[in-house]
């Protein structure tokens, strides 16, 4: 192990998860990261360490800002609760209340409600991902609308890796004229001090950490399972079978899959992609999620009511997902409830939690009941069996030390 010098705070009751940031940084698994906790309204842990490149050059500092992939799409459900609060948004309805284009070849009865479950039955692009520049926001919900569904609206769950993005944020464009990042920095990042974006200013993107992506294999399981005949394997081997076979998760994922230094390029970091390229802080995060744990609202201003975090609560899918080969992963009013993602094959996370997970490894989410605000942000992509062990090393340390006893 390689000493890393660790800089922030950290209250001595969560002193043992220092230890494990730590660890994770000097054994090499983590590059740079960040990781910050609130809990009952008190910033109790915010920590920093590594480096922000690859070579290791660049300290890893309280301003450095991280593309948290996935995790943007709490910040973006955060964004429709608030409509809804306001009675501007009613998920019931169908879409084309407030997107009239989108009402053709098989979607006229979709609801609001569905693109953010992830049961729209869009969760890729038909004849592949669309040649267009990211910054062209008409033009991707243009094609998003003029194509049909892979499957029934309502019908199954499959999740919208990065058309949720486009999807919901035309719901937010429709009903209150500005773009997904521009409602979020005026509504919520300005009035509570939230250090966080979707679409960079060029003046931001010297902040950034640079996105590390690990060499990506897939076991020859994986690749010979589609092959191989059903009285060879076991129910829960047919059933990913069938998975792999109707290739959804391909169609989800396409984006991912070709040249990952993508997200380190200005284009990227620019474009506003609601469902991936927020950028921000853990301690931003942690605060933001910390916020809504309490009672939503901070020094008199107040992002929606409790009783709208409530709804935010209640599952509208439970799975299975067609695009994670068959998870039962929960998903809220665009949160991934009880953190499912991240937990696959291991125990659950508390189902009091809400937030989300990115493909990078960060996570951030909010904890009512135990007035939790937690976020942690590394820039290293790790390979999908070890993507989530530092934040799961983390959390579970985290519920153990907050159950002991005073």
């Amino acid at each position: 192990m390689s000493k890393v010098n660790i800089s922030g705070a950290c209250d001595p009751k969560f002193s043992e998860i220092k230890d494990i940031f730590k660890e994770a940084l000097e054994s090499g698994f983590d590059t740079g990261a960040n990781i910050a906790i609130e809990h009952r309204g008190r910033m109790v842990v915010n920590l920093i360490g590594g480096s922000k490149d690859r070579e290791g050059k660049i300290p890893w500092t309280d301003k450095t800002i991280l593309n948290v992939f996935s995790t943007t799409k709490a910040v973006t459900a955060i964004c429709i609760a608030r409509l809804m609060d306001q009675g501007k948004l009613d998920l019931s309805k169908k879409v084309s209340e407030y997107w009239p284009e989108y009402a053709c070849l098989g979607k006229e009865n979709t609801k609001v409600s569905d693109f953010l479950c992830h049961r729209a039955g869009m969760f890729g692009f038909k004849g592949g991902m669309p040649d267009l520049p990211l910054s062209d926001w008409e033009g991707w919900t243009k094609m998003l609308a003029s194509q049909s569904p892979f499957r029934d609206p309502g019908s199954s769950q499959g999740y919208h890796a990065l058309t949720y993005g486009w999807l919901v944020g035309e719901i937010i464009r429709r009903v209150d004229g500005r773009s997904v990042g521009q409602y979020f920095q005026e509504e919520i990042a300005e009035p509570f001090g939230i250090d966080f974006q979707i679409g960079l200013s060029l003046e931001e993107i010297d902040r950034c950490a640079d996105i590390l992506p690990d060499p990506r294999s897939e076991s020859m399981v994986m690749k010979l399972l589609p092959y191989m005949p059903d009285f060879m394997l076991p129910g829960q081997l047919k059933a990913l079978k069938q998975i792999l076979k109707g290739g959804d998760y391909q169609v989800a994922f396409e984006s991912f899959e070709g040249d990952q230094e993508m997200f380190n390029s200005v284009e990227w970091r620019q474009a506003e992609i609601p469902s991936a390229n927020g950028h921000g802080t853990a301690e931003s995060l942690a605060k933001l999620f910390g916020i809504l744990s309490t009672g939503c609202e901070r020094e008199g201003n107040r992002i929606f009511s409790e009783a709208t975090l409530n709804k935010c609560l209640q599952p509208l899918s439970e799975g299975p997902d067609t695009v994670l080969f068959g998870a039962g992963i929960k998903f809220g009013i665009g949160f991934d409830l009880g953190l499912g993602i991240t937990t696959i094959g291991q125990p659950d996370h508390p189902n009091t939690i809400f937030g989300h997970c990115g493909v990078g490894g960060c996570v951030a989410f909010g904890d009512a009941e135990n007035q939790i605000g937690y976020a942690f942000l590394c820039n290293r992509m790790h390979k999908p069996q070890e993507l989530y062990k530092s934040t799961n090393s983390l959390t579970s340390k985290l519920f153990e030390i907050i159950q002991k006893p005073l």
